[in-house]
């Protein structure tokens, strides 16, 4: 799961991307609304969290942009303000969630997770495919009843395309929900992966979908 963190604090930010990314977010980092504006132009994340205090625009003014030009992307806002009408008005402006500084690590793992749940339509954290089950908490998988031992990028591959089960995704997409900026990326990563949890669960789990991408077989794993 990609994650966009907008913060100017160094240490706030560099604390927490650490531990975002120990939690199994692929997390890129950036410190004020102009790179995040760039980032989120340039790239797919499933979601964003967002301090409202940069210093070169307010966080606010930043949210109702993303907004204004449709892009849905699920935000987490973090803000000093913890006044009601305050909250209201950044859900009202398009915010999927809030908390309020200072926050605890496992709470904003717990929230993001939330919020991408919610724009999949998944009503629980585990997401279910057919026999197959996810649970991104744990990254843990099951396949037809029984646990299936897959490494974090496998795990994320397979979430990548669970929440995207009725599109077929670019090896460029499943690139990017899998790696963040400096992340050294093997040309055949991704096949590799793939390999691995065909190899791992079903030959026939991944289809291949020639000069297009990979999508989950949906007639072998049963709607």
């Amino acid at each position: 799961m990609r994650v966009l963190f907008v913060e100017d604090d160094t240490l706030l930010g560099a604390s927490t991307k650490l531990g975002l990314e120990q939690d199994g977010f692929a997390v890129d980092w950036v410190t004020d609304g102009a790179a995040a504006d760039s980032a989120l132009t340039a790239h797919r994340y499933d979601a964003s969290v967002l301090d409202l205090g940069l210093p070169d625009v307010d966080g606010e003014k930043l949210l109702r942009a993303w907004r204004l030009r449709e892009d849905r992307t699920p935000v987490v806002v973090l803000t000093a303000r913890g006044y009601v009408l305050d909250r209201v008005r950044l859900l009202n402006l398009g915010a999927d969630d809030y908390l309020v500084k200072p926050f605890d690590l496992l709470e904003l793992c717990a929230r993001i997770r939330a919020v991408v749940r919610r724009s999949a339509g998944h009503s629980s954290e585990v997401i279910e495919c057919g026999a197959l089950r996810l649970y991104p908490e744990s990254q843990t998988v099951q396949w037809r009843g029984e646990r299936v031992e897959v490494t974090a990028k496998e795990f994320w591959l397979l979430e990548a395309l669970a929440r995207n089960r009725n599109r077929i995704m670019t090896r460029r997409q499943l690139e990017d929900a899998l790696y963040g900026w400096g992340d050294e990326v093997e040309s055949n990563a991704v096949e590799v992966h793939i390999h691995h949890l065909r190899r791992k669960i079903a030959r026939e789990l991944i289809l291949t979908v020639r000069g297009a991408g990979y999508s989950l077989n949906d007639d072998f794993i049963g709607r």
